[in-house]
């Protein structure tokens, strides 16, 4: 059974290697809003007698120098993990080791040198429902024929003051995702990253 969403979502896959291309303002604001329509959980603000439905704000990082800063802040920590992974987890490391290999410089290997990174930040108590919204980007991201990433290791980026300050993330907030996004380029080599999904597993009552 097919239809356009479910081919949307068939045709998903984790980005790794981008055009250096931009992408459009409206394009990611049609991103941006379909995140904002993922379902939540209400909450109730002081001094509201409604409740609010969207516990997660955006931040769209397009700026060279700020990636430059968000790069300096998390590479070291991801080359740290990757040493720990060599032992413990060799074929993953191997893969890394292969699309570094193939990556153009400067090599990017948390961000991935994407045009777009975008933060999405929510309330810590909203961990489901901020999911949800970031699963509506990659799947509305897929649907412009735009490649997307989940980049866990560009979340950890408290250590760095100024990014925090700039991002204005507050003690009551985190960082889910961000996501990189932009249009795919090619890396034929490095087709072992992309894992390849088991039949679901089911049971019927």
């Amino acid at each position: 059974m097919s239809n356009p969403v479910l081919d949307v979502i068939n045709a998903r896959r984790s980005t790794r290697a981008y055009e250096q291309k931009p992408v459009p303002q409206n394009v990611i604001k049609s991103i941006i809003e379909a995140a904002n329509r993922a379902p939540s959980r209400g909450r109730v603000e002081k001094g509201k007698k409604d409740p609010v439905f969207q516990p997660w704000r955006f931040v769209v990082v397009q700026n060279p120098e700020f990636k430059h800063k968000l790069l300096q802040t998390t590479l070291p920590i991801w080359k740290n993990s990757q040493e720990q992974s060599k032992k413990l987890f060799p074929k993953w490391y191997e893969n890394a080791k292969r699309l570094a290999e193939v990556m153009d410089e400067p090599k990017d290997m948390v961000y991935y040198s994407a045009p777009v990174i975008l933060f999405v930040i929510g309330l810590k108590e909203f961990a489901v429902s901020c999911a949800l919204a970031c699963q509506n980007i990659m799947i509305a991201a897929q649907s412009f024929g735009l490649g997307s990433c989940y980049v866990g290791f560009g979340s950890l980026v408290q250590g760095n003051p100024e990014i925090v300050s700039t991002l204005e993330l507050t003690d009551d907030e985190r960082i889910y995702g961000p996501i990189v996004l932009g249009y795919p380029k090619d890396l034929p080599e490095a087709d072992a990253l992309l894992s390849k999904k088991e039949e679901p597993k089911i049971k019927w009552i």
